[in-house]
């Protein structure tokens, strides 16, 4: 399978957040994308050297590729990015460990489900707890969901990835391509993502842009795990 590629990513981590879980140890520390410059003290780094793990912060994830999967691994404090290859629809370079993993504004999980709560900020979550009446939905499978080809859409087709995906984090971004251009419009809710092993994450999308208004470039608000 080879040495996974490294994923480049911005984390944030706010001080009085933090203290909140003050029994984690943090994840990701120090590892920056290209989004490093828009925040202070931001460097570049690869994930391979994030030995620590914040307990809350925020991903700044580069997605922009079609032929690509970010894939976090929350547990191990681990990022990494996948190739898809356009000829056989084969994946590269996956990582033997992962529990989340985006392209462009899909997701699927590691044998995880999630659940949208009516929260629209992490801080009401972490106040209030989980609803007692939250459903679950594990992934499903989809042969026209993911797509990696945007090349024959004046043709009148796409190609797409045959792939498990998360239809219930999926609702983060609704993307509706029935006018021209497409409109772009958040749910502002916040996800949280119960793994196999009984952790959980909350995550809540706050942009799908960057700076320029390049489409693509993921912020996502996170802590992990939740102490509930």
């Amino acid at each position: 399978m080879g040495r996974h590629k490294s994923l480049v990513i911005s984390v944030v981590v706010t001080g009085v957040a933090a203290m909140l879980l003050p029994s984690c140890n943090g994840m990701f520390e120090d590892v920056y994308d290209s989004m490093a410059d828009d925040y202070p003290g931001g460097k570049s780094a690869s994930s391979e050297q994030s030995d620590v793990f914040p307990s809350r912060g925020t991903l700044a994830i580069d997605a922009t590729s079609y032929t690509e999967w970010n894939y976090i691994d929350f547990h191990n404090g681990v990022l990494s990015r996948s190739s898809i290859s356009l000829e056989d629809k084969s994946e590269s370079d996956v990582p033997l460990s992962w529990d989340l993993a985006i392209h462009r504004y899909d997701a699927k999980t590691n044998g995880a489900s999630v659940t949208e709560t009516n929260y629209e900020s992490i801080d009401e979550l972490l106040s209030f707890g989980l609803p007692a009446d939250a459903e679950w939905e594990p992934d499903s499978w989809s042969d026209s969901k993911v797509t990696i080809d945007m090349s024959h859409m004046m043709d009148g087709y796409l190609e797409y990835l045959p792939s498990p995906y998360n239809a219930v984090l999926g609702r983060w971004l609704d993307v509706d391509t029935s006018t021209m251009p497409p409109i772009y419009t958040m749910s502002g809710k916040v996800y949280v993502v119960a793994f196999p092993d009984g952790t959980k994450a909350a995550l809540k999308l706050v942009n799908y842009m960057d700076a320029k208004s390049v489409k693509g470039h993921m912020t996502i608000e996170y802590v992990y795990p939740l102490d509930f």
